[in-house]
């Protein structure tokens, strides 16, 4: 398989809302690069990819939700780049949007419970994968790891390549949301301390995401908490200010990652925390096709 010399391009764009109070923003929109391989995944999966190709493997085996980003942009880069893919899903057979696509794009599929699911994190999790599958390369939940935080820093030198369109000189700090903190991790490697990069985590603290993140990133990073009840939690205000956002800009949200990461934002900026003047760059990680199969 591969080798992969697709690099997508993420456009940079000025965004105008009330709330901001004077703080410049820009959004890195990672929602854009692609129909079906969108959001931050591909940069993810780049360096595990690459990793695959280099152990001779003919196609990759990962872990995921019946809503997954990754599981989708991973089975959609299968389909058009021609290798084989094979996803291990968390619960019991159900046909979401994203399972109906994953099907269509050819991805095996192997449904594990929830007991089954939440041994992914022991030893031998991989052993009978490995030995049905021996010629995939395993790469794990949402392609995370120190390989795909690595994917993820060219995100830096898009973003920082586009700032002279805003009139920007220079930039302040980077916001956007904390899943597995893979992203974040990546960005905080590649600034190496020149800009703060701060985590709007979306999930609980005891989903360990610190944890995840400083095994990889020395520092360079602040994260808060945005769950707003937990993973996948969802309220009036979350709702409301995702439609008031789309109207007033048009940038689409999702109600997992994107809108409270942004939401999170417009209260840090209501709290005082960044004066106006302030540049941010608040990073699109997509996530959109999961809209589709959400019920408020």
């Amino acid at each position: 398989m591969g080798p992969f010399d697709w690099l997508p391009h993420a456009p940079l764009e000025p965004v105008h809302l009330d709330w901001l109070n004077g703080v410049e923003l820009a959004v890195l929109r990672l929602d854009r690069i692609d129909p079906l391989i969108s959001g931050n995944k591909w940069f993810k999966l780049t360096e595990h990819l690459t990793q695959a190709q280099q152990t001779g493997a003919s196609g990759i085996i990962s872990l995921g939700g019946a809503h997954s980003n990754h599981l989708h942009a991973l089975a959609a880069a299968g389909k058009r780049f021609g290798f084989a893919t094979v996803g291990l899903l968390r619960g019991h057979p159900q046909d979401t949007p994203t399972v109906l696509d994953l099907k269509t794009f050819g991805m095996q599929l192997h449904w594990l419970g929830y007991g089954g699911y939440r041994a992914r994190h022991e030893a031998g999790f991989w052993l009978p994968w490995r030995e049905q599958y021996p010629e995939l390369h395993p790469v794990p939940e949402g392609g995370g790891g120190l390989a795909g935080a690595l994917g993820c820093g060219v995100l830096v030198e898009q973003a920082r390549a586009q700032l002279s369109t805003l009139g920007w000189a220079e930039y302040d700090a980077w916001w956007l949301a904390a899943g597995t903190g893979t992203t974040l991790a990546g960005l905080a490697l590649a600034e190496a301390g020149a800009h703060p990069v701060y985590g709007a985590l979306a999930v609980p603290h005891d989903h360990g995401v610190a944890q995840n993140i400083a095994a990889i990133a020395p520092g360079g990073y602040e994260l808060l908490d945005a769950s707003r009840g937990g993973f996948a939690k969802v309220d009036p205000l979350l709702l409301d200010f995702i439609e008031t956002t789309q109207k007033a800009c048009g940038l689409p949200l999702e109600p997992l990652y994107t809108a409270k990461a942004l939401l999170a934002l417009k209260q840090q900026i209501d709290a005082g925390r960044f004066l106006p003047g302030t540049r941010l760059i608040f990073l699109h990680t997509g996530g959109l096709q999961g809209r589709r199969g959400f019920t408020a």
